[in-house]
């Protein structure tokens, strides 16, 4: 879809607290959804401000956390100290250690495609143990079933959750922001508001240099190990945006990666072939792995995965995944070409569970393809 940009007449810090301030002003329960990463820490100061000047009431906030185990420890610390912040404040604080499902990257060798926060039936291997004030049920939540995305609108619709999200985070937000905004103005069906929604990384780091917020380690840790700046990323371990984080972790957090391998055995994956198309990583290291190996034709490599689905998918949701992909590939194969097949087919073969990747080729390939029929036309009519 089309997307228009404005210029507003203030700059992003006063327009995100007057969203802050309106939101409040509909005096309903107020929801923050809080995670310790750095965009939930500028939304959180935010908050923290207004409260202190008086210009929101604490009593209609109550900020959650949802505890999924495999977080670093620095993360914890950080959210410790502003749950504390929040209490003093005079706002509620919701840590949730609970059973809720998450989609793990490094099930390549196995059929189980969930890593289930908090497992009931793994305690002995947990990466670290709850705190005692965590809530660890809730009626309204079908353990070990849930996403946290599915469990938390249900408890928040009487009230409106505010979050971090940033359209700057990638092509497929700003999108879903820009239809959202469009069409519900400014909330989406689960009542949420994005105060930060037009931020950029440059915003959020200066805001966070100049108010002297204190981040978790882990920030400085990846960007020390070369991560660039839309790199630092930080959420649970077997996300794919932190997994490529663990192998460089190990002089950090001497025990971490022990830790995480009793919890999730197939995680030495990242530190043997994290480089490789495994991952589907396009690294300077992997090409020179590559480089004296014999190229794949990756158009007839799709064509061999897509007539034996139920060999290369073997679960339910796989296999969506992949139906999908093969819907994409028919219908674009007149227009795609070998890099296309191969991001397509790496894709397939690293996983892609919240189809991520799947919306970029998408937006990749037949953006090219509008493109370049825009300018046939453009020389025939020139011509």
């Amino acid at each position: 879809m089309p997307i228009k940009r404005c210029q507003a007449s203030i700059d992003v810090l006063e327009a995100a607290r007057k969203r802050i301030v309106n939101v409040f002003n509909n005096n309903v329960p107020v929801y923050l959804s809080f995670s310790g990463g750095k965009d939930s820490l500028v939304m959180a100061h935010l908050i923290l401000f207004l409260i202190q000047s008086g210009q929101i009431n604490p009593e209609l906030l109550t900020v959650q956390f949802i505890d999924e185990e495999a977080i670093f420890p620095c993360v914890e610390e950080t959210v410790l100290q502003w749950r504390k912040k929040f209490l003093l404040c005079g706002a509620k604080f919701e840590w949730y250690c609970i059973e809720v499902r998450h989609f793990n990257c490094f099930n390549e060798l196995s059929q189980d495609e969930s890593f289930i926060c908090w497992d009931s039936e793994k305690e002995d291997v947990w990466i670290r143990k709850p705190p005692s004030f965590a809530i660890r049920n809730h009626p309204l939540l079908k353990a070990r079933q849930d996403t946290y995305q599915d469990f938390m609108p249900r408890i928040c619709r009487d009230g409106i959750t505010v979050t971090g999200v940033r359209a700057a985070e990638s092509l497929q937000r700003l999108e879903y922001i820009a239809k959202t905004m469009t069409c519900n103005k400014g909330m989406n069906t689960h009542q949420q508001v994005w105060p930060i929604y037009d931020w950029r990384d440059h915003d959020v780091w200066l805001y966070l240099y100049q108010y002297q917020i204190e981040i978790p380690a882990i920030y400085l840790y990846l960007w020390q190990s070369g991560l660039s700046k839309k790199n630092l990323r930080v959420s649970q371990f077997f996300s794919i945006d932190t997994a490529r984080s663990l192998v460089k972790m190990n002089e950090y957090y001497p025990d971490l990666m022990e830790r995480i391998i009793k919890r999730e055995p197939n995680a030495y994956l990242a530190a043997l072939y994290w480089d490789c198309e495994m991952f589907g990583r396009r690294s300077n290291i992997r090409k020179k792995q590559e480089k004296d190996t014999v190229k794949k034709d990756y158009q007839a490599e799709l064509i061999k995965v897509f007539n034996h689905m139920s060999q290369y998918f073997p679960t339910p949701h796989k296999m969506t995944v992949a139906q999908r992909y093969r819907k994409f590939f028919l219908k674009a194969s007149a227009f795609i070409d070998q890099k296309d097949c191969q991001m397509m087919y790496e894709a397939l073969m690293s996983g892609d569970p919240k189809y991520r990747k799947y919306r970029a080729l998408y937006q990749q390939i037949y953006g090219r393809y509008i493109k370049q029929a825009k300018q046939e036309v453009k020389e025939r009519n020139n011509g």
